[in-house]
């Protein structure tokens, strides 16, 4: 593994399993990221097989951290309960214990959502931020973090906060999944995201979100139509951000 790197990062996705080291003292990948395809059949088996490999790729060291962004809330030494975006026989396994045993060598797991949330507090749109950060990824649903004075505070699910008796779950009408399928101008999806952003605020009382995902590309298209008092900025880190984050949160645990 190439001498700038300090810790490497994987993000694990139903579609890629994304893996890359990274430079710490910059927040970037210190070399280009691999990417293979998720096993059609993505058993804990399969996919631990994948990190495996992906860590000979880049010759990864045994002392270097190594972290996984996971999409499944990850409570360590606890076994999964939920598992939407890979195989349902994840469902009673301890996460961190597959991989690190599959890997043979220690391995910390964190839930992709704060993953990106903490790159993005460490390296990209809420840096140097103080008191409260939340940060969303509008997608196919609503991935959410919330970080603390650069303390995350895990597996956070306010993506799935009532708005209204029709719609239980919020990612149900202000995704960006949805606003594709329901084909809603940005306009009126601000209206939505002014709903939901109005919500989180007014029960956390933040000092700045991140808005993530695909769509952040589009920002200027509808945060600027968002109405809240919260200052609210798109990620910058993009794509990059569950492997950045990653690697930074197993090199912060690998310290304590």
């Amino acid at each position: 593994m190439i001498e700038t790197a300090q810790a490497f990062g994987v993000d694990i996705g139903g579609s890629g399993i994304k893996a890359a080291p990274v430079n710490l003292e910059k927040g970037e990948f210190a070399e280009p990221r691999l990417k293979i395809l998720t096993p059609e059949v993505s058993t804990p088996e399969a996919v631990a097989a994948i990190v495996k490999q992906q860590l000979e790729h880049f010759e990864v060291p045994d002392d270097v951290p190594v972290g996984v962004a996971f999409p499944a809330p990850i409570k360590p030494g606890q076994p999964l309960d939920f598992m939407a975006n890979l195989d349902q026989s994840w469902i009673g396994t301890d996460v961190t214990k597959v991989f690190s045993d599959a890997c043979g060598r220690p391995i910390t797991v964190v839930n992709d959502a704060d993953a990106a949330g903490l790159a993005e507090q460490q390296f990209g749109a809420a840096k140097g931020q103080k008191g409260l950060v939340i940060a969303t990824t509008l997608g196919t649903g609503i991935g959410t973090a919330l970080i603390m004075d650069g303390v995350l505070v895990p597996n956070t699910e306010l993506g799935h906060i009532i708005l209204n008796s029709k719609h239980l779950d919020a990612e149900k009408y202000a995704a960006s999944s949805i606003k594709d399928i329901e084909g809603i101008t940005y306009k009126k999806w601000a209206k939505r995201l002014t709903k939901y952003y109005g919500l989180l605020e007014k029960y956390f009382n933040p000092d700045l979100i991140v808005i993530g995902g695909g769509v952040s590309r589009q920002a200027d298209k509808f945060i600027p139509r968002i109405d809240i008092k919260t200052k609210v900025v798109p990620a910058t880190l993009r794509n990059e951000a569950g492997i950045i984050g990653a690697a930074y949160y197993a090199s912060v645990k690998q310290q304590h």
